[in-house]
């Protein structure tokens, strides 16, 4: 049948030197014997879904998982094939790196199926690489490489969370404030995120690595162990990203509970200095007779010197008691 709307793009390799591009009909045409082929398919076409059902020939199983919602990172050997899912960081224009994207791999010794949601990548500079002749040699080769530019993308989005985070522990010292305690929970929720997805997938290659298959030559383990040992690394880096972000947290919470305790403070000193002054106005203030120094034109001046004595006193106090 049909898949024009749902091919995105596709290839056949082995039949000449270069790899051919083919649309819905080429797809269709192929046999197995002529090449092998790699078809990317929109998981979101009615056409993906009825293709598969119709002409791709699968386990249900793998067709259950290919079509799956949202699918974790797995490996899963059915027959002479693997189905892969893998996730890469969400590189598109608006999105958020921490929203992952899916690509999920149907290999066998004659075809590669891949289908994803959202654009991916990792997917494009494979594509680009082919047309610009670098075309893998199998495809066991061809799932190598795709994992190795998913880890390869993820670098400068963990660059750039490890330099956010620098750049919020330099702020916590130098002057720190509440519009931090925001930035911090969004870096670590970002972090948290991302090594929710990374550690299943750091299993998965580690399963590629040993799996008991002739899709993959020694040269293809010896890649996948290359790219596990970097994704190893960034997961580290994820771990410390997220640790710091938190000490940092902590330090953030310390440095503005003794700005506030110190505030307090200042503005306890002052009402100790006022509390007696208010009261010995407040005496003098009452509507009654008797006050003294009603009819002395002096008496309101002598008050203020007495007030301002008084001041001179406490203060003396808290300085004798090293409250100031």
């Amino acid at each position: 049948m049909a898949i024009d709307r749902a091919l995105i793009y596709g290839y056949v390799f082995g039949r000449s030197e270069r790899a051919e591009a083919v649309k819905s009909r080429g797809v269709q045409e192929w046999q197995p014997g002529s090449g092998w082929l790699w078809v990317h398919l929109d998981r979101t076409s009615d056409q993906t879904t009825k293709w598969l059902h119709d002409s791709a020939h699968l386990d249900p199983l793998a067709i259950e998982a290919l079509l799956a919602e949202e699918p974790r990172p797995r490996c899963v050997a059915i027959g002479d094939g693997l189905l892969i899912i893998l996730r890469g960081v969400n590189l598109n224009v608006g999105a958020d790196p921490e929203d992952m994207v899916s690509i999920r791999m149907w290999i066998d010794a004659n075809r590669v199926i891949s289908l994803r949601a959202r654009k991916l990548m990792a997917a494009s500079d494979l594509r680009d690489a082919i047309e610009r002749g670098d075309a893998p040699a199998s495809p066991g080769a061809l799932l190598v490489e795709i994992a190795g530019l998913l880890i390869y993308r993820m670098g400068p989005v963990l660059d750039t969370l490890n330099d956010a985070v620098d750049e919020v522990e330099v702020s916590v010292l130098d002057s720190p404030s509440q519009e931090l305690r925001s930035k911090l929970s969004r870096l670590r929720r970002q972090a948290i995120s991302l090594r929710r997805f990374l550690a299943p997938q750091r299993e998965v290659i580690a399963r590629l690595q040993t799996e008991r298959t002739r899709l993959l030559s020694d040269l293809n383990r010896s890649v996948l162990r290359e790219v596990a040992d970097r994704l190893t690394r960034y997961i580290e880096e994820l771990d410390s990203a997220r640790d710091r972000a938190a000490v940092t947290q902590e330090e953030l919470g310390g440095r503005i509970s003794d700005q506030m305790n110190k505030n307090m403070y200042l503005l306890s000193i002052v009402a100790g200095v006022f509390l007696p002054l208010g009261l010995l106005t407040g005496l003098l203030g009452i509507n009654v007779g008797g006050i003294p120094g009603v009819d002395n034109p002096w008496a309101f001046w002598i008050v203020c010197a007495g007030l301002v004595a008084l001041s001179g006193a406490a203060y003396m106090l808290f300085r004798r008691y090293n409250l100031l």
